[in-house]
């Protein structure tokens, strides 16, 4: 799952896109707003986690122009910005939840969890594929109730697939919402992890679930 912070103080991008990166998730950081527009408009993010008071241009006018151009990526406003009056209006302003400084990052963690569910359109935590089932709030995997354990590469990839369950999945987008931009556009990397993946999920008796469309992509189907 891919990621967009847009946060200036230079604590908060360090502490916040660690702690993503140690949870498996792809995170780009920016501290300015005009940036952070330009970034929206021209990648495709799960979450978006927004700061309202930005250098060159603030938070809400951002949610503003997105949402005018009906833009549906989810936005999750994390200000220091407390009131009850603050909220409603980040909210009103197209926001799809609003987290106030400071906070637990465990919190954090489980509302951007929350929106990727909103995201897909999956009520429940859990996803079921014959006997495997991936639980996307803890982030495990089991295989015929016997716990599979995933590096975090594997596991962002097959959440990926499963979460778009039915479409074939492109290698240029499992790039993008998984590897960071030192990957080589020319290199196996993708083909090598679902390799290792399957290996992993699969065993000798069950037939892979995720099959290959040549030239295509992949897809569980």
């Amino acid at each position: 799952m891919r990621i967009l912070l847009i946060e200036d103080s230079s604590r908060l991008q360090r502490s916040i896109s660690m702690g993503l990166k140690k949870a498996g998730y792809k995170i780009d950081v920016t501290g300015d707003g005009s940036e952070g527009l330009w970034y929206i408009e021209s990648v495709e993010y799960d979450v978006v986690i927004l700061d309202l008071m930005l250098p060159g241009l603030d938070g809400i006018s951002i949610l503003e122009r997105i949402r005018q151009q009906n833009n549906p990526v989810h936005i999750l406003i994390l200000s220091a910005k407390d009131t009850v009056q603050d909220r409603i209006k980040g909210l009103n302003s197209g926001a799809d939840d609003y987290l106030i400084k400071p906070f637990d990052f465990e919190e954090l963690l489980a509302r951007i969890q929350s929106l990727i569910r909103r995201r897909y359109n999956i009520k429940s935590s859990v996803i079921t594929i014959k006997d495997l089932s991936i639980n996307i709030d803890s982030r495990t995997v089991t295989r015929e109730e016997i716990p599979v354990t995933l590096p975090p590469r594997e596991y962002a990839l097959l959440e990926l697939l499963a979460l778009n369950r039915g479409k074939v999945i492109s290698r240029t987008k499992i790039e993008e919402h998984i590897y960071d931009d030192t990957a080589d556009p020319l290199s196996n990397v993708v083909d090598a992890a679902i390799c290792s993946l399957r290996k992993m999920i699969d065993t000798n008796t069950n037939q892979s679930i995720i099959t290959t469309k040549r030239g295509h992509g992949y897809i569980i189907e």
